[in-house]
């Protein structure tokens, strides 16, 4: 229960994040004017930094004051109401034919406080998922928890496409509201599990023994500034990756003239794939033992042949672009896979969630930009663009993994969670 209730806030985040980039261009013109065209573009990306921004804080305010001091259960329960009925919000929203500049202010206030609740999420589920897994299969397990980001991506695909089937030439003035709408289902699901959801055994014990954090924030920054650093190092570069391909490759597919429900199929397939990688990826890593070696081996794979798989996919033929970029969907998967065990193993349990939750969602501050660098230096050629800014953040990346510790090891009898 513990480990499914994680695993469903991570589905609804893939859920309502892709479905924002699923249908990204076509409120473009609906919240901005349409004659800022590409600004327009941009400036609707850019609304992944502000709900990056808010997730950072959510996941200082709202760890520190509900997942590390009142428990992770209990965070999880408040933040996934807010975070899925914000979500819905959306479908009801005017645009700016309606009222104006309150048009975009008020999509990114609801991104905003969406965010806030959001980035309490992986942090407290990440928590409670990994205190509740020996470490010699913590490498599976987590994989299987952040795999619901996956998850929730292949479904709304789907939900996509059948919508748009439906809705025909309607859709970009209600398919994409429907969509919005929708997001309230797995959010509901989510909080009826999380009500008979058990707390942790580890923070049990942190209340009988009254080892609890007056402040666990303070303590965080006092005692844990070089694993913050090397974590956002490792989480900026893998969140942007990630925000180029998996929350790009719908805009790339409209770029390419595909229709709706092509797009939202095509996109299923691909994160279907993603899932075995994320699994195989975890599976590996308990085989390997560590979590910084299988994490490096697999940045490597996807920084070689990242380059050629962009440069045959970029295509109109819908085949090459759907198997090319199940493989790099594939390889990328398994760097997340040891996520949730490195970062949960690398800090106190007196702010765990605090610090899990920071140094994830702080990544995604500039990550939730990097579609907006590829349209802002476009004139390069979009494609040139993009594997600028992959390699970029590729390499950022890299660097964090080379600094970071080894949190634990395969005969190790020392277990990090525990302290």
């Amino acid at each position: 229960m513990q480990v499914l209730s994680a695993w469903l806030g991570w589905l609804l985040d893939g859920y309502t994040t892709i479905a924002y980039a699923l249908v990204a261009l076509n409120i473009s013109t609906i919240f901005f004017p349409a004659y800022l065209k590409v600004l327009g573009i941009v400036l609707t990306f850019a609304g992944f930094g502000v709900g990056a921004l808010a997730r950072s804080l959510g996941s200082l305010v709202l760890g520190n004051f509900l997942g590390d001091k009142l428990g992770r259960k209990n965070m999880l329960v408040i933040t996934i109401l807010g975070f899925s009925f914000l979500s819905a919000s959306k479908s009801i929203l005017p645009g700016y034919n309606k009222i104006g500049i309150l048009s975009p202010i008020i999509l990114y206030i609801i991104l905003f406080f969406e965010g806030l609740f959001a980035g309490a999420e992986y942090g407290g589920g990440s928590t409670l998922a990994m205190e509740s897994t020996p470490p010699e299969k913590r490498g599976f397990v987590g994989s299987f928890v952040q795999s619901g980001y996956g998850t929730g991506y292949f479904i709304v695909s789907l939900v996509l496409a059948i919508i748009s089937m439906v809705t025909g030439k309607a859709f970009p003035i209600i398919g994409w509201r429907i969509l919005f709408a929708t997001s309230i289902i797995p959010g509901v699901i989510a909080f009826v599990i999380r009500i008979f959801t058990k707390e942790t055994n580890i923070f049990e014990e942190m209340k009988e023994k009254k080892e609890i954090d007056k402040i666990p924030i303070k303590s965080l920054f006092k005692n844990s500034p070089k694993q913050i650093i090397i974590g956002l190092l490792i989480t900026t570069g893998l969140l942007a990756v990630n925000t180029a391909t998996f929350s790009f490759w719908p805009s790339i597919m409209y770029n390419l003239e595909y229709k709706e429900e092509v797009i939202g199929f095509s996109i299923a397939i691909i994160n279907l794939v993603s899932l075995f990688g994320v699994w195989f990826g975890g599976f590996l890593a308990d085989i390997i033992g560590g979590r910084k070696k299988p994490m490096m081996i697999y940045v490597m794979v996807f920084a070689l042949v990242s380059y050629f798989l962009i440069k045959f996919g970029f295509t109109e033929n819908l085949y090459d672009f759907i198997i090319l970029f199940s493989i790099q969907a594939f390889i990328e998967a398994m760097i997340f896979s040891t996520i949730p065990a490195f970062l949960s193993e690398m800090f106190s349990k007196r702010y765990r969630t605090t610090g899990v939750g920071f140094t994830y969602n702080g990544g995604a501050i500039i990550g939730g930009f990097a579609i907006s660098f590829i349209y802002a230096i476009s004139f390069l050629g979009l494609v040139n663009a993009w594997l600028i800014i992959l390699y970029i953040f590729t390499t950022l990346m890299i660097i964090g993994v080379l600094l970071a510790p080894e949190t634990w090891r395969k005969n190790s009898k020392e277990d990090m969670i525990r302290n």
